[in-house]
């Protein structure tokens, strides 16, 4: 939350100017960077009237447990519905949210990919080869990271199809892929960072625009490995409608969002490698993504409220995998 503490401290609204802000997860910074350049200029030409937009970047998770908090987010562009849904059962979100925008308020989408390095040295091509011995593995945490959440989920939808369903074979082969991570990161961001700016692990598992800005960033230095089998990522947006009362931004922040749907910013976020939700949009840039890949979808775990309960709340599936792994003590 580094750039909205510095925000704040420093009053960069001017007098009288309207303020928004928004608190989304990791991968979004350099997208909404761009994003907010373009939406202040459509506010400016609607209203005549100039805007500041601070931004917020961390783990999803962490994020959406900050705004029930405190944090005085206008919207919330996090990476996943569970996370929203928990601002909202604090009654800082309106019930039916999801409802609110165009695709289950997900103006883009992405998937889980392998981020190997130039040549894949380990010769990384499908989820059996995480659980190797010579292979080390980074991903963020499923506690604290959205994107940690759809990377296990993914893991779990593959081993599901190879273990015929036997969800025992499937812990053991979760388990295993886990006692390869080297990092558990608070976020998506942070693995990234330990992926490829301190060298750490020959896989990283990441959001597909995550894997691709990074070779955009280190040319030649690596590649990306799309898996037979991975997940739909749907990214979710809202208003934060409590706030948006106290603040008189109800208005800002709708069409801040509803201009995520916008052409201008689909293709904005096709550019960063995001699956814009406009069809005709993605077919545009499809030379950009696999669009063949098996994806699964969170309907197929029963919805994120089933699956944040089964795997990812206290005693859940995750923390059961991970106290097992944990050495006894003499």
């Amino acid at each position: 939350m580094l750039l909205l503490s510095a925000a704040l401290l420093t009053g960069c609204a001017k007098l009288g100017e309207p303020e928004l802000i928004n608190v989304s997860y990791d991968p979004t910074r350099e997208f909404y960077e761009e994003y907010n350049a373009l939406f202040t200029e459509h506010w400016r030409q609607e209203t005549g009237k100039h805007l500041e937009i601070i931004q917020s970047h961390g783990g999803s998770g962490a994020q959406a447990l900050s705004v029930s908090q405190g944090l005085p987010a206008d919207v919330v562009t996090l990476a996943l519905e569970a996370d929203v849904q928990a601002i909202a059962e604090e009654g800082l979100i309106d019930a039916g949210w999801i409802d609110e925008f165009p695709n289950d308020s997900a103006p883009y989408t992405s998937t889980i990919v392998f981020l190997v390095r130039k040549g894949n040295p380990k010769n990384v091509e499908d989820w059996d080869d995480l659980v190797r011995a010579d292979v080390g593995v980074i991903t963020p945490n499923p506690k604290t990271s959205g994107g940690a959440r759809w990377n296990f989920l993914a893991a779990w939808a593959w081993a599901q199809q190879e273990y015929g369903g036997s969800e025992a074979r499937v812990k053991e082969y979760i388990e295993a892929l886990y006692q390869n991570v080297l990092v558990l990161d608070s976020g998506a961001r942070g693995a990234t960072t330990s992926f490829v700016e301190n060298g750490q692990g020959d896989v990283l598992l990441t959001w597909e625009n995550e894997g691709y800005l990074a070779i955009e960033e280190y040319p030649g230095e690596y590649e990306l490995v799309t898996p037979s089998v991975s997940i739909l990522c749907q990214p979710s947006v809202a208003v934060v409608d409590e706030v948006t009362r106290v603040n008189g931004t109800v208005r800002l922040a709708t069409e801040y969002i509803n201009y995520l749907y916008s052409d201008e910013a689909q293709r904005l976020a096709a550019e960063y490698y995001y699956r814009p939700s406009n069809p005709e949009i993605l077919a545009a840039y499809g030379d950009r993504f696999d669009l063949n890949v098996e994806l699964v979808t969170i309907e197929d775990f029963g919805g994120w409220t089933e699956a944040q309960a089964k795997f990812f709340a206290e005693g859940g599936v995750f923390d059961m995998i991970y106290e097992n792994m944990e050495p006894e003590e003499d």
